[in-house]
């Protein structure tokens, strides 16, 4: 575990050094703000048509094979970053890096192998804080090296660290990393798939399951949408380059590592998640709202403080009640429903706010995300997510169509 924690986070830090860097990229090479959603669109679109693929190659072949070549293929989309001449150059990087981030399902099943039922939750944890502790540092790092001034901005060195650590990652992988799928178990797994698809269909029939997917859904769709569309409107409010950005973004990471981490346990026992999923989206819509008017710095973060305290308190308010309404043996593919349903937001969010930047202006994403948040607000007091409903496993199927 501690290996494929490493391993996580190297990955995770390389890919975090790109955020703050690619919507300026873009706008390098005349792409406007619609075009740029786009473009942070194409990498969720390619990891969400790969991930459950690789998903089931692991099954198949075992978890460090796939591991191994995901990582070499990030590690050669930073290479194509590095050297991009022209915006569908950037299309490629993006596209071949989101087809080789589908192996997150396959780092989860790792976990699922090498742990016991007792001590699950605490493996997977693990992981998430590889993942919370890699978009800390990245975005810092992609950032400083990048400069503050985006008229000329380094484009190449945040690319090349990115490709630099991807390849340190994979060489623990081959070196360090030990295979945690027995050979014999290979196929007994294989041929137990279920369809996410069948997961969907079953989830559709319940009525709370349902609303709290549409929930994550939307919570996913706004906040991805000002992920993309924050670096272009902070050059335009404040004349603000990738440095700026990048410590801005390592700043929501820190808050929201702190409460995911520290209050939102603490605050679901107390308030009950449907009550905290409902400030979690009251916070989310001021956070929004406000923004555009921010005329300094201090009130800024304050209104990221804001987004970044109710993204962290919607998020796993919204997983703790969907596993208290379905069965034990149904969470898995439930929570596979739900992650494909965020990815499917964090596809369209992007290219609707960069859509609305560029036809309606800058502020206009904040005002839609503020608006979605306050319907996520209204549904949170629905009584349909009150009782835990069982859910039956739905027939498994050979293979995912």
């Amino acid at each position: 575990m501690p290996i494929l924690f490493l391993v996580v986070f190297v990955d995770l830090v390389g890919f975090g050094v790109i955020i703050p860097l690619l919507p300026f990229y873009g706008e390098h090479f005349a792409a406007s703000p619609a075009v740029v959603g786009l473009l942070m669109a194409t990498y969720s679109f390619t990891q969400f048509l790969s991930a459950p693929i690789l998903g089931r190659l692991s099954d198949r072949v075992g978890r460090r094979p796939v591991l191994s070549i995901s990582l070499a293929g990030a590690a050669a989309s930073y290479l194509l970053l590095a050297s991009a001449t022209s915006l569908w150059m950037l299309f490629l990087a993006r596209a071949v890096g989101g087809i080789m981030a589908g192996n997150i399902s396959t780092a989860f099943a790792y976990v699922a192998d090498v742990t016991t039922p007792q001590n699950r939750a605490k493996g997977m944890g693990l992981i998430g804080a590889a993942f919370g502790l890699g978009f800390i540092f990245g975005p810092a790092i992609g950032g400083l090296l990048a400069g503050s001034d985006p008229a000329h901005a380094d484009y190449r060195s945040p690319a090349l660290v990115a490709f630099a650590l991807s390849t340190t990652a994979l060489v623990l992988c081959l070196t360090v990393l030990k295979e945690s799928l027995p050979e014999e178990a290979r196929t007994a797994k294989s041929q137990a798939t279920t369809s996410r698809w069948q997961w969907l269909a079953q989830a559709l029939r319940e009525p709370g399951i349902k609303l709290i997917i549409v929930m994550s859904f939307l919570a996913t769709f706004a906040f991805s949408g000002m992920e993309t569309t924050f670096a272009m409107w902070s050059r335009r409010q404040f004349g603000w380059g990738p440095e700026q950005n990048g410590y801005l973004f390592a700043y929501v990471g820190i808050m929201s590592a702190l409460i995911q981490g520290g209050l939102v346990g603490r605050l679901a026992h107390t308030f009950g998640e449907r009550r905290l999923v409902a400030v979690g989206a009251f916070l989310l819509a001021l956070g929004m709202l406000v923004l555009p008017f921010t005329g300094s710095v201090t009130l800024l973060l304050a209104a990221m403080a804001a987004v970044a305290a109710g993204f962290s308190m919607v998020t796993p308010s919204l997983n703790s009640l969907l596993s208290l309404q379905v069965a034990s043996g149904s969470q898995g593919g439930m929570m596979g429903v739900t992650r494909s349903a965020t990815t499917l937001a964090r596809i369209v969010g992007p290219g609707f706010a960069g859509g609305l930047f560029y036809v309606l202006g800058k502020d206009w994403p904040f005002f839609a995300a503020a608006a979605i948040m306050v319907a996520v607000m209204v549904m949170a007091g629905r009584p349909t997510i009150a009782a835990p409903l069982p859910v039956q496993e739905p027939p498994a199927a050979e293979a995912e169509r």
